[in-house]
């Protein structure tokens, strides 16, 4: 089965790739290559979602299908953008919306852990009831504005953790490990009511469920036990990395006994910084 290919999902994905060539070069900053590849592989998770077979099981109604294209647009394409995207080059993109006071103050808000991860769990809830769901399959401009809906709150919901932002910076380390805590949450109690349910809650068709000789409460069984795993795995797998770049910024820290260098560690404002840099030059007048 090859599946039907969706042009504007990949002329989208192709204006994403030429902005972001273009800003590397116009800022003459360097990329670590392994950014270039976390954000290569977003836009190809965000092809591949969209087009091909999966997507072709997806629309004709095969829950499980759907359940692997919400995992790759909400758990897998906002992290590898954000941490494919360069400071430098976010702090560029945001630089408009932030010039303006009302804008600035939406954002901010937005991104804050309490409204980020409301927007998560309500967009979350609400896409997996069965009504909004079916209906989302009936509507080809629905079905559009669920995904994008899903992919928006899953950035938001991404932000204190992952944001590649200064002006609007992720939480310092510690918060980021309780809040991941929460993050998962959400999806882990959408799929366990989808998992536990003993009737089909989803509307599927015939053809659809002949794959894999899966029945459709197999199928929906399988589609929540595929939204459980990933539920638990990729927040651990976050909390992993935030947690040992916690200890690479401490450890920096107390190898700096004097406080000349800048912190790398989100937890460290800048007027902290400053505070540092200022006694540096004090005591390096001798006063």
């Amino acid at each position: 089965m090859r599946g039907a290919i969706h042009f504007e999902v990949v002329i989208v994905a192709a204006v994403l790739a030429v902005v972001y060539v273009a800003a590397w070069r116009a800022a003459s900053e360097r990329i670590r290559p392994a950014r270039a590849v976390a954000f290569g592989t977003a836009l190809a998770s965000l092809v591949l979602a969209l087009n091909g077979p999966l997507h072709d099981l997806a629309e004709r109604g095969l829950f499980s299908a759907h359940m692997v294209q919400h995992l790759m647009l909400t758990l897998v394409l906002p992290p590898l953008l954000f941490v494919g995207t360069p400071p430098f080059m976010a702090d560029a993109w945001l630089a408009r919306p932030l010039s303006r006071p009302a804008m600035r103050a939406v954002l901010r808000a937005a991104t804050r852990p309490l409204p980020a991860l409301a927007a998560w769990s309500v967009a979350l809830f609400v896409w997996h009831l069965p009504g909004t769901y079916a209906a989302a399959l009936d509507s080809h401009a629905l079905h559009f504005v669920q995904h994008a809906t899903l992919v928006g709150a899953a950035m938001l919901g991404w932000w204190p953790i992952a944001s590649p932002s200064r002006r609007l910076p992720a939480l310092p380390y510690a918060a980021q490990i309780l809040y991941l805590f929460a993050f998962g949450i959400p999806m882990t109690i959408v799929a366990a009511m989808i998992t536990g349910a003993e009737q089909v809650l989803y509307p599927i068709d015939a053809s659809a469920s002949r794959v894999g000789g899966l029945t459709p409460l197999d199928d929906q069984r399988l589609g929540g036990i595929l939204m459980w795993v990933p539920a638990a795995i990729v927040p651990l797998t976050a909390f992993t990395a935030v947690f040992f770049r916690w200890v690479a910024a401490e450890s920096e820290d107390r190898e700096d006994p004097d406080g000349t260098a800048i912190a790398t560690s989100p937890a460290k404002p800048l007027r902290v910084r400053r505070r540092r840099e200022g006694c540096s030059k004090f005591k390096s007048t001798g006063a």
